[in-house]
C-alpha cells in the first residue's frame, strides 16, 4: 500500500484527489494539510511514502516545505505557466512535477512511478521547462563532474538529453543493467537524487546549452 499525503490550501482540490486515489487498491490517503508548516508537523507522526505538494500556499510554500521533507518522495503540483519557482523544488529533492489538471490515470501512474524510485517528469519535459525558466534557478555552484569516468559522463549527457536507459543502452551497445549501474554511480558522485536532478545539474554546469547541444 502506497501511503499518500495531500498538501494543498484548496480543500476542494484535496477532495478531488482523495476521491481519485481512494478508488485505487494500492494507494491510501493517510494525511492532508493546507500548507507546508502543517504538512511538516504531520510528517513527524505519520508514515508517508509520497507527498503530493502544492506550490503556492500560505505560511510555507511547497518549495520551502520540500527542502525539509526527509524520507517521503515529493511530487510538486504546478500550473506550469504561473509557478516558475516550482523548478527550485527539484534541487530541494522533489521527484518531479504534475499539472493541477492532470488526468486521473496519469496522477495515479505518477504516484506509483515515484514510489518505485524514479522521476515522474520525463527529462525532455523538464528540459523544455528549464529552457523557459532557467533564470529562476538558484545561482549556486554545481558539484564538479571531474570525478566521473568518460563513460559515466556519456551517460549523464544522454540522460540530460532525455534518453531512456534502454535508448542509452542501444547507443552505447551495452546491457540496460550496465546503464543503470553507470547512472547510479553518477548520482552518487554528484550527490544527485534522480534523473530530474541530472537534467538540472547538466544545465547549471553548462554541459547542456539551450540549443540542446552539449557544450564543447
Amino acid at each position: 500500500m502506497i501511503r499518500v499525503m495531500l498538501v494543498d490550501d484548496q480543500e476542494l482540490l484535496r477532495a478531488g484527489f482523495r476521491m481519485v486515489l481512494g478508488a485505487q487498491p494500492d494507494i491510501e490517503v493517510v494525511a492532508e494539510a493546507g500548507d507546508g508548516v502543517a504538512a511538516l508537523e504531520l510528517l513527524k507522526t505519520t508514515e508517508v511514502d509520497v507527498v503530493l505538494m502544492d506550490v503556492r500556499m500560505p505560511n510555507m510554500d511547497g518549495v520551502e516545505a520540500t527542502r525539509h521533507v526527509d524520507g517521503p518522495k515529493v511530487l510538486i503540483l504546478t500550473t506550469f505557466d504561473l509557478d516558475e519557482y516550482a523548478f527550485s523544488a527539484v534541487k530541494a529533492g522533489a521527484a518531479g512535477f504534475l499539472l493541477k489538471d492532470v488526468p486521473p490515470d496519469d496522477l495515479v501512474d505518477a504516484i506509483r512511478v515515484v514510489h518505485a524510485g524514479d522521476a515522474v517528469v520525463s527529462p525532455t519535459t523538464l528540459r523544455r521547462m528549464l529552457d523557459r525558466f532557467a533564470a529562476q534557478l538558484p545561482a549556486e555552484e554545481p558539484p564538479s563532474a571531474a570525478e566521473l569516468t568518460p563513460r559515466e559522463r556519456e551517460v549523464l549527457l544522454m540522460v540530460a538529453r532525455g534518453l531512456s536507459n534502454m535508448e542509452i543502452a542501444g547507443r552505447l551497445e551495452v546491457a540496460e543493467g550496465t546503464v543503470k549501474t553507470h547512472l547510479g554511480r553518477v548520482l552518487a558522485k554528484l550527490g544527485l537524487r534522480d534523473r530530474a536532478q541530472v537534467v538540472v545539474y547538466a544545465y547549471e554546469a553548462g554541459l547542456i546549452v539551450p540549443s540542446h547541444r552539449p557544450k564543447v
